[in-house]
Formats: structure tokens, sequence, C-alpha cells
């Protein structure tokens, strides 16, 4: 049965609902980001808000801070669902390597079972333009292809993401090309509604020492939960109100966290800077681009990387010609192994004798000639000892280069050789 895209997903993401939502691999984290907000929601509504709603009676204007409340945490739930469960600007992967960038290395060639293959270099960068500009983008190894600008590789979802922010584990999720937008708005409603709890959680407090004519320590005694609120929403305004001041910064000179965090001290000329008007037009007023990747589609098997027809072509003649060439050499061998095994002279007479009448036509001065005008042509070599019992061979020697040589060229030599070494 074939498979979806989101279940052959080689990235570390996590799939719910058939790969409708997209998690990255810390999602659990998200748990912990969900109740931050809405446990401190629900005391705000339950010990302050109920007890506000009867100081705006007249007009029952008090049910509007339930109703503000409410709607401002759903609308807090509802970005960071959009953040942390879509693809936030995935570039798919590559089944290989583009081919139109190989660059065959012959001196690191690789040789495997006799044959030489070619090692494929590709050039670590490239240049593409931008703005008229000369932008160098980098080659991703894991994802085999060359990052569009502004694009990198987060090493916690093991994905390319283009225009890449940061990954952010209290969303659980890359923050990209799709889904930057979303996670601006979360982190500056998130500080809106900081605010807001934290305004009328001194309002209650305010309210109370009005109607006890105490202080402000018999007030914080009446409502405990006022001051726990006050309390947490001042420390998270100093992450979520200074991620969104930076954020500001960032959205204003067009500039990624990646980007400026890495770069700062590098003082290079800012190729995407259109102006604080128009970088926020970028941002917020143009159209998301859809989705790169069809996680819900059936996987199709990625056909396999093959070198070029006519390197394949010289590869296999190269095998072939070695293995004829190998062949020869070991009949060549045998034959030589055979001669130098005997003990006797008149044995080896007689072995030259039945060779046939087109060996024995060859004289040494024929052999002689053959042998000086080839260097590497493989020499039999016999030592012999005179007495007055008559000759004896007493050892021969074969030279290692006679691989490679003509079987009836090198029966020739060696018979050329022995009749000469006994003269």
């Amino acid at each position: 049965m074939a498979k979806r895209v989101y279940e052959v997903w080689k990235g570390s993401n996590k799939f719910f609902l058939g790969g409708r939502l997209m998690f990255g691999p810390d999602a659990r984290s998200l748990l912990i980001t969900l109740l931050l907000i809405i446990v401190p929601v629900v005391i705000f509504c339950v010990f302050v808000a109920r007890h506000l709603r009867h100081e705006f009676s007249p007009y029952n204007v008090g049910y509007a801070i339930f109703a503000v409340a409410v709607a401002f945490t759903v609308y807090v739930l509802v970005l960071l669902l959009l953040t942390s469960a879509r693809d936030p600007g995935i570039v798919p992967r590559n089944a290989h390597p583009p081919e139109e960038e190989f660059r065959y290395d012959t001196s690191a060639s690789v040789e495997i079972g006799g044959r030489q293959t070619p090692s494929l270099q590709f050039p670590r960068t490239k240049e593409v333009m931008v703005n008229g500009i000369p932008v160098r983008v980098k080659y991703c190894d894991t994802c085999m292809l060359y990052r569009p600008p502004r694009c990198s590789h987060c090493s916690i979802c093991n994905n390319c993401v283009e225009r890449f922010d940061h990954h952010c584990p209290w969303v659980g999720q890359c923050i990209g090309l799709r889904n930057y937008r979303y996670f601006f708005c979360f982190v500056s409603s998130a500080t809106l509604l900081c605010i807001y709890v934290f305004a009328l959680s001194a309002l209650y407090i305010k309210i109370l020492m009005d109607d006890h004519h105490g202080t402000v320590w018999k007030a914080m005694k009446e409502s405990p939960a006022s001051v726990i609120l006050m309390a947490y929403c001042f420390i998270s305004l100093w992450f979520v109100g200074g991620l969104t001041g930076f954020h500001l910064y960032l959205i204003s000179t067009n500039q990624t966290t990646y980007e400026n965090f890495r770069y700062r001290a590098d003082n290079r000329v800012n190729v995407y800077d259109r102006g604080c008007l128009n970088n926020f037009l970028e941002v917020f007023c143009t159209k998301v681009k859809p989705s790169r990747n069809n996680f819900r589609a059936f996987a199709q098997e990625a056909p396999r990387a093959t070198l070029p027809p006519t390197r394949e072509v010289e590869i296999e003649d190269v095998g072939e010609d070695r293995r004829i060439k190998v062949e020869d050499d070991l009949d060549i061998g045998g034959d030589l192994l055979k001669i130098s095994q005997r003990h006797n002279i008149e044995d080896i007479e007689a072995d030259i004798r039945s060779r046939g009448s087109d060996v024995i036509h060859h004289n040494s001065s024929e052999a002689d000639s053959v042998l000086g005008s080839d260097r590497r042509a493989p020499t039999v070599q016999a030592e012999t000892r005179h007495s007055s019992r008559g000759r004896r061979s007493e050892s021969w020697e074969i030279a290692p280069e006679v691989l490679g040589m003509n079987s009836n060229i090198v029966e020739s030599r060696g018979h050329a050789t022995s009749k000469e070494a006994y003269q």
C-alpha cells in the first residue's frame, strides 16, 4: 500500500490528523505555553473579573471585562496554533544532487572492484542576484540543494526553511516565511493580554482600597490573586514585551533574527531593506505563499542518481579491458611457472620442440631484438654453473612484469632466452 508524504517524511517533524497539522520535534513544549496562557486567564476571570462586573452595573459594562478577556485569550491561542501547526516554509529535499552541478575529480577517484569511480564534487557556494547585488548561497548536503537566499537549515527540525528567522521552543516550531507574521502577532497579542490583566488587577486593588478606606497592604490581603497576577504579568512583559520590541526593529529593517545575530559584526549591506514602510507592508500585507509540500499526497519513489551515460560507457570499457588482460596474464604466468619448475635441461629442450614449428623457427637474434624494443618485456633469467661434469641449471626467476604480454611472444622470448643461456 502506498504511503503518504507525511508518513515517509525525512525531517524531525510530528504530524497529527493525517498530516493536516505539522509540529516540530519539541511539540510537547507547546503544552507548557498553553498552560502559561490559560491558567492566568482563568484565575483572572474567577477572582478578579467576577468582582469587577458589579462596579459598572448601570451599563452592564462589567460583563465586557469577561468577554474581552475570553476573546483576547482565544485570539492568542488561534495565533499560537497558526504559528506552530503549519509548514513554516520548508524547501522540499532533492532525491539526488543537482546533475547540472556535477564535477568529476579524477585525481580523487576511488577504486572499487578493479574499477576507478570518479568522485563527485560540488561547489560549496554559488552567487545569485538579489536586487541587483550578488548574494552567496550555500549548498546543503542534507537536502542536496542550493539554499535560496535567506534560507537556512534548522538542525532541530532537520529541514531547510525559507526566510529562516529562528527555531522557537515555546511554540515548538521553526519561524520562517509562512508563519513569521502569525508569530509576531502572537507575541504582540500576548503582550497586550499581559497589560490588560495587569491593569485590571491593579484597578481591583484600587477599588478595594477605596471601599474599605484602607492601605494598599490591606487591599492586597483582600485579593492575593490580584497580587499574583500583577507579579506574573510584570515578569512576562519583560519577555514577550521585549521580544515584541526586538521584532519591530527587525521588521523595520527587514532582517531576521538569524541574520541579525550572525552578521551583526560583519557590517554587511542589507540588500533586502526596502525602506521602513515597505518592509512592514512586505510582512503584513503580502499574500502568504502556499506550501511547497503536500503532506497528504501519496509518496513516490525517487529515481536513483546515475552517472552520465558517456561516463558509464568509459568505465565499463576500462573494466572489460582489464578483465581480458588479467585472464591472458594468468595463462602466461601458468606456462612460465611450469617451465621454471623444470630441473633438467633435456626436459626443457623436449618441451621446446613440442611447442611447434612456429616457435622453433624463432632464433635468438629475433628474440633479442624483440626484447630490446620493449623496456617492459618480461625476462627469464638463468643462472648456470660450469663444472667438469657438465652444465646444470641452478635457479630460474620470472620477472613480475610478465603480466600484460601476449602469450606467444612471451613463450618465444622464453625459449630463445633459454637456448641462449645454454649456448
